[in-house]
């Protein structure tokens, strides 16, 4: 092999060299891209999962509103009966000491 064509050869090498250098950068920009969006993904993630817990503890909170009139409902209704019971009861007991008095 002569003198100019081992130059020629490492003048080949020398631009696969600078070539793969040139791709290995580019390979490296693209890496660093990739990463970036691995760490937004996960933000996203763990941004979701909270907003998840959130929704589900308002939904709890929100459910609670809601069967609250129903048990206001529920406790007006049992001092009603209970109030009209006690009347009846001390009508019935007011008449039967009037009667008896009365004999």
């Amino acid at each position: 092999m002569t003198t100019e064509e081992i130059a020629v050869k490492i003048e080949g090498h020398a631009h696969e060299i600078r070539s793969l250098k040139h791709r290995m950068d580019s390979q490296e920009e693209e890496s660093k891209s990739i990463q970036q969006l691995v760490v937004s993904v996960e933000r996203i993630a763990l941004s979701t999962e909270h907003i998840m817990q959130e929704q589900v503890r308002q939904g709890e909170r929100l459910e609670k509103l809601e069967n609250e009139p129903a048990e206001t409902h529920k406790r007006i209704k049992t001092a009603a009966v209970t109030a009209l019971v006690t009347s009846i009861v001390s009508t019935v007991v007011g008449i039967a000491i009037g009667a008896l008095l009365a004999m």
